[in-house]
């Protein structure tokens, strides 16, 4: 019980410090945490609790869009995606066997699209730091959204190379979030502890 204290002071503790140490809090944060309650975290899943976990959470995102992260990474398992890096950006094809994942998955997406191109970031805090080279260069990029049979498609290009590597990354890494869900987040985070 001491530790969960511990845990969400630190956690209460970073987000109030804001995102101007942004970088050096999440580092330190997470290293923290995962020192911590690296025994919480059993082969069933239970050491997370999606509704309440603050990494969901972002310094200007809303309730709903942190919520709707909960959904995703609660029920990744029903997610799967394809993706096509093109010369100039990236096709993927996003769906969920589960029809309110799947009304999820495409609120998310809409959403998400709509604040790169106004360069809005949700600075959620698990975010990747590809997001910032996104985010800043929204208005380099065009976007098209079709919901069909096959799941939500979205094309993406650039004709900015810096842009297109990210775009390459970015679908990367969400799609190893698809495959492993919070997991695949640990894993970058630490990856990103150790450089």
């Amino acid at each position: 019980m001491r530790k969960s204290k511990i845990v969400i002071g630190v956690a209460v503790l970073a987000i109030g410090l804001g995102y101007v140490f942004q970088d050096t809090i999440q580092t330190r944060m997470y290293a923290f945490m995962h020192s911590s309650m690296h025994d919480r975290h059993s082969a069933d899943g239970m050491g997370h609790d999606m509704k309440n976990m603050p990494g969901l959470r972002g310094a200007n995102a809303s309730e709903s869009e942190s919520d709707e992260l909960a959904v995703m990474f609660e029920n990744f398992e029903t997610i799967s995606r394809e993706v096509t890096n093109l010369p100039n950006g990236i096709r993927t094809v996003t769906r969920s066997s589960d029809e309110d994942v799947m009304a999820v998955l495409v609120s998310h997406i809409v959403g998400m699209v709509d604040r790169v191109a106004r360069g809005d970031d949700p600075k959620i805090f698990i975010q990747s730091p590809t997001l910032d080279i996104l985010f800043a260069n929204g208005a380099e990029m065009q976007s098209q959204i079709d919901v069909t049979e096959e799941g939500i498609v979205v094309v993406r290009t650039s004709t900015d190379p810096d842009v297109v590597a990210a775009l390459h990354k970015h679908a990367a890494e969400v799609s190893d979030m698809a495959d492993r869900g919070m997991q695949a987040v640990h894993d970058a985070m630490a990856q990103r502890a150790d450089n």
